[in-house]
């Protein structure tokens, strides 16, 4: 098994005046449009899931929405197994029942780091791992996914898939430029033959009779 591992975007300052419940705290507009560029991004590095579990708290099912529509990754499942101060191997333990080959999690620090740190070999401390805002970690298992026998593949920050998606974005722009000489080419092609044609006409006219 492969698991994808994914921080929730950048929401709004806690204000217990506007959400008395944390849990209803939104990703800010700043969070969302960074969230849809992260998306695009992890949509040309990352293998697509068979399966998505999402924290229940807004911001995190606010982060697998973004992902759905932007990395075409599949409709989320929320779970408490993903809450802030939910048990990382008793989610590892939801994930080993699981026949998905590859699933992606998106939660909260500090979860998500403990998360990463069980997946490990060794005593690795839960605090050894920090993912940042929309920063993504990728795990492979030989078999189902257990504590201690996860190999870390890569763990890419939120800049970086931003990135990917700016080089995305050259790549294709610089394909249409590409392909726009030869659309302008045709008109042309037509107007030479049409001279040319005008040309023959006049050069027989011009030819007198015998």
């Amino acid at each position: 098994m492969e698991l994808l591992i994914v921080r929730h975007g950048v929401a709004y300052a806690r204000d217990a005046q506007r959400w008395q419940d944390d849990g209803e705290r939104p990703l800010s507009p700043r969070g969302v449009t960074r969230g849809r560029r992260a998306a695009a991004g992890l949509k040309r590095l990352a293998p697509q899931p068979a399966r998505v579990l999402t924290s229940p708290l807004a911001r995190a099912r606010q982060t697998a929405a973004i992902l759905m529509r932007f990395a075409g990754w599949p409709r989320a499942t929320s779970t408490p197994l993903l809450l802030p101060e939910a048990s990382p191997v008793a989610l590892l333990a939801l994930l080993a029942r699981t026949p998905a080959e590859r699933v992606a999690v998106v939660g909260h620090q500090p979860h998500l780091g403990r998360l990463l740190a069980a997946c490990l070999p060794g005593k690795t401390a839960g605090d050894a791992f920090e993912l940042r805002k929309l920063g993504v970690a990728l795990v492979a298992f030989r078999g189902a996914a257990r504590a201690s026998h996860g190999k870390l593949l890569w763990l890419v920050p939120p800049r970086l898939l931003r990135a990917a998606r700016r080089s995305l974005l050259k790549s294709e722009a610089e394909g249409r430029s590409q392909c726009a000489p030869d659309a302008a080419a045709a008109p042309a092609a037509r107007r030479t033959g049409r001279e040319s044609h005008t040309r023959k006409i006049r050069a027989r006219k011009a030819i007198p009779e015998t």
